[in-house]
């Protein structure tokens, strides 16, 4: 039956998704890197209170191993709110869980009970592949007009990458997205900004570059991705080629700011290959909003001097930790841009209320390929991996964090192997980070990569309402 008035996690804007209430439970994909029994969809209870605190409360297991989830969306969000959205009337109730390695994706339903959901469709790798072309789904996002997924790369591993639509109400895989999609050929993230018409994508690699683990030859001859692609997104048209510079390698997580009236937004770059550093980009609209898009160079972070006897084998020749950002995050007022370090165990806050000059407000510290920092609810413990996923919570002051990237490149960055963690941190009314001491959510023999929370977060919203 269907529902005849918004969902009431549907917000307008930014800035009234953020007077939303607390979410108490989160739902976190967590792999089996040995692939020999299926991953999961766990449930954590994140409710301050509650006597299950901390822990895990629910979890549905996939049916068929090696899927490798890696990311994933709901079927529906406050995009059905846009003037032009044929789904007013959606629900926030459904999970589209895609496995990287499989093709595989399932739907989840999450209602009645968060706590207990379950799988009411399985869309199977042939499908995806005969209706696209593409293989490897990586993210879901929901649009206005339908849940969008992106795809690293073709059946049979190589490129191009791209993005397909499946129907937000039957799940039905539509087609692919790109009517002309230029010289774009390696695929990673994508998001886009709603009031401009404008989609953005990033570039990793395609899966025979990445599925493996890192290729040093192919990433020393900066074969990896260093471009930003700009897309008509109603006529579904590549229009513009952003390059960074081969030196700048895996142009991966894309954040725009969460107001529909601004067209900007960051990136993250893993390394440079001249000092291993990381770096985040500002991608901006020329003339005054209305040219043609540009980037910047807004953030470096600098490799950390190591001993080589305490470095894994990729590392051991460069004597330095790169920082490896791996995921970054922007709270929904647009005010907070969080990076994560996977390699050098820290996750970084800066200011960025202008966005040409962010500042460093607050940093936390666990993990790293060198530090093994501990968490004050376990001290003294060497913790490994490092902040990964990182999720915020609709009013900015939770931050979630995982520790695995992708299981292949675990085993060579951590080749003791990455023992799966979950931390909350909390943040100051006015910046700052501390970890919360009584959460700290350890798996057993499994890795968690993303989060996302009930009701919605940072990352799983677009909105075309500013205020």
């Amino acid at each position: 039956m269907p529902q005849w008035r918004p969902d009431q996690t549907f917000y307008p804007s930014p800035r009234m998704a953020m007077q939303a209430p607390p979410e108490s439970v989160a739902f976190v994909a967590v792999l089996d890197p040995k692939r020999t029994k299926p991953d999961a969809l766990a449930i954590a209870d994140v409710a301050p209170g509650s006597k299950n605190y901390g822990q895990l409360v629910g979890r549905v297991d996939m049916p068929n191993p090696g899927d490798e989830l890696h990311h994933f969306g709901w079927n529906a969000c406050s995009s059905c709110l846009c003037p032009y959205s044929p789904h007013p009337h959606m629900e926030r109730r459904y999970l589209v869980v895609p496995g990287m390695r499989s093709s595989r994706i399932h739907v989840i339903d999450t209602k009645p009970d968060p706590r207990q959901p379950r799988i009411v469709k399985v869309i199977e790798p042939e499908t995806v592949m005969r209706r696209t072309g593409y293989s490897r789904p990586h993210t879901a996002h929901c649009g206005p007009d339908g849940i969008y997924l992106n795809a690293l790369g073709s059946p049979e591993g190589e490129g191009p990458g791209g993005i397909f639509i499946m129907d937000p109400e039957t799940f039905e895989v539509r087609g692919r997205w790109e009517l002309d999609r230029g010289p774009q050929h390696l695929a990673y993230d994508f998001w886009w900004h709603l009031g401009c018409d404008t989609m953005i994508t990033s570039e990793w690699g395609t899966p025979r570059m990445f599925e493996n683990g890192v290729n040093p030859e192919l990433l020393l001859a900066g074969k990896y991705g260093h471009q930003l692609h700009v897309w008509d997104l109603r006529r579904r048209r590549h229009r513009q080629v952003i390059d960074l510079g081969s030196e700048q390698q895996m142009v991966l997580e894309l954040r725009p700011a969460h107001d529909p009236a601004e067209a900007y937004g960051f990136a993250g770059v893993v390394t440079s290959l001249k000092d291993l550093s990381a770096s985040v980009w500002l991608w901006y609209r020329d003339g005054n909003g209305t040219g043609e898009f540009k980037v910047r160079k807004v953030i470096e972070i600098p490799a950390e001097p190591a001993e080589p006897e305490k470095l894994p084998p990729l590392l051991k020749g460069f004597k330095a930790v790169p920082p490896l950002v791996t995921d970054i995050n922007l709270s929904l007022d647009d005010r907070y841009l969080y990076v994560s370090c996977w390699a050098t165990g820290e996750l970084q806050q800066y200011e960025v209320s202008d966005p040409f000059s962010p500042k460093l407000t607050g940093s936390v510290k666990i993990g790293g390929v060198v530090r093994r920092g501990s968490h004050p609810g376990k001290p003294g413990a060497a913790l490994n991996g490092g902040p990964q996923m990182v999720e915020i919570s609709r009013d900015g002051r939770r931050v979630y964090l995982t520790n695995s990237l992708y299981s292949s490149w675990d085993e060579q960055f951590y080749p003791d192997g990455i023992r799966g963690w979950l931390a909350k941190i909390n943040v100051g009314e006015n910046g700052g980070m501390s970890l919360d001491q009584d959460f700290f959510l350890e798996f057993d023999g499994m890795r968690p990569h993303q989060v996302h929370l009930e009701g919605g977060d940072a990352s799983s919203d677009s909105y075309c309402y500013s205020g």
